[in-house]
């Protein structure tokens, strides 16, 4: 099928993802760490995936959180290991001071800064952390700690339960020595769709408006199955991140839909899971973000359908 030329460039260049060179920053160094891949073996059990843009003021208290929380069960489960991987977005205020502060805190095994330059977008940031980190799962979740990172259990729970359930017999999966939860793609997203009755009822009425057409054209393009595809947390096995995140195109708001296009493309079972959010001031998102939005997923229905977006296992 012929595609004018101009058609096709505007397909590409807005879904042109990010080369830069895979290295971790280093403190007080000009040294920098290669990353690994997520074809790469496993080496931690989970890495955090926080992509961060100018959050310099909302960003040192979410770590905090994060880590006081992740060393707390490392301490009473010596199997725990871990990471976070914050990616900086082009960000132009102090969130990369910020960021390697916390890299010299707790060392670089443990808290990892990859720099994308200039901004790209929210899905491009998550894109490339989640292609460079190490663990078993991988969870993505936003810098402003709308989502309390201890809600991480019950989609890690929900994952586990499911990969044994997969398995047919638990018994069997704790006896094979090559069983890992790595190996089995899954995806569970982090849901505020049991909020939905209070937000309605405390937004302006046309806010709820313009989100009641942004989730209908979701619906028409990603199709049912996820009530709430826009919260920033969600957790995925390596196996189902591999799949997912080397074919992704989406870069900015609307990759979490490609997200879920993509897990019924490649038949990776999602689970949706409520957690606890909490409105954070300094929120990116606003109403004029909608007509993007729409724009993003204008492309994703096109590419995919006129199958100049293609995929790879």
């Amino acid at each position: 099928m012929f595609y004018p030329f101009s058609f096709h460039f505007v397909i590409s260049f807005f879904v042109r993802h990010v080369e830069s060179p895979a290295v971790f920053e280093v403190p007080n160094s000009s040294k920098q760490v290669p990353c690994t891949h997520i074809s790469d073996p496993s080496e931690k059990y989970i890495s955090l995936i926080i992509p961060a843009y100018n959050e310099e003021l909302r960003l040192p208290g979410a770590l905090e959180e994060t880590m006081n929380y992740l060393q707390q069960r490392a301490a009473k489960d010596e199997s725990f290991s871990y990471e976070v991987v914050i990616i900086d977005d082009g960000s132009v205020d102090g969130t990369k001071r910020v960021a390697l502060d916390f890299v010299r805190k707790y060392t670089i095994d443990k808290v990892r800064l990859i720099l994308l330059g200039r901004n790209h977008g929210k899905g491009e940031a998550i894109r490339k952390g989640m292609l460079h980190s190490r663990g078993e799962l991988l969870l993505m979740l936003d810098a402003d700690g709308a989502t309390k990172v201890n809600d991480l259990e019950k989609l890690e729970n929900e994952i586990h339960a499911f990969a044994r359930k997969e398995c047919h017999d638990g018994d069997l999966a704790a006896s094979n020595s090559s069983f890992r939860i790595s190996d089995i793609p899954i995806a569970a997203f982090g849901s505020r769709a049991h909020l939905e009755e209070k937000a309605l009822a405390t937004r302006k009425w046309y806010r709820n408006f313009l989100m009641m057409g942004f989730h209908l054209v979701v619906l028409l393009t990603a199709g049912p199955g996820i009530r709430d595809t826009q919260c920033g947390f969600k957790l995925f096995t390596r196996a189902a991140a591999r799949k997912l995140f080397k074919n992704i195109r989406l870069k900015r708001w609307c990759f979490d839909v490609e997200l879920v296009f993509l897990c019924k493309w490649f038949g990776i079972p999602m689970i949706e899971i409520s957690v606890n959010w909490s409105e954070i001031p300094g929120s990116k998102v606003n109403p004029l973000s909608i007509p993007n939005m729409l724009w993003e997923l204008a492309l994703m229905s096109v590419g995919y359908r006129t199958h100049m977006w293609t995929t790879s296992t």
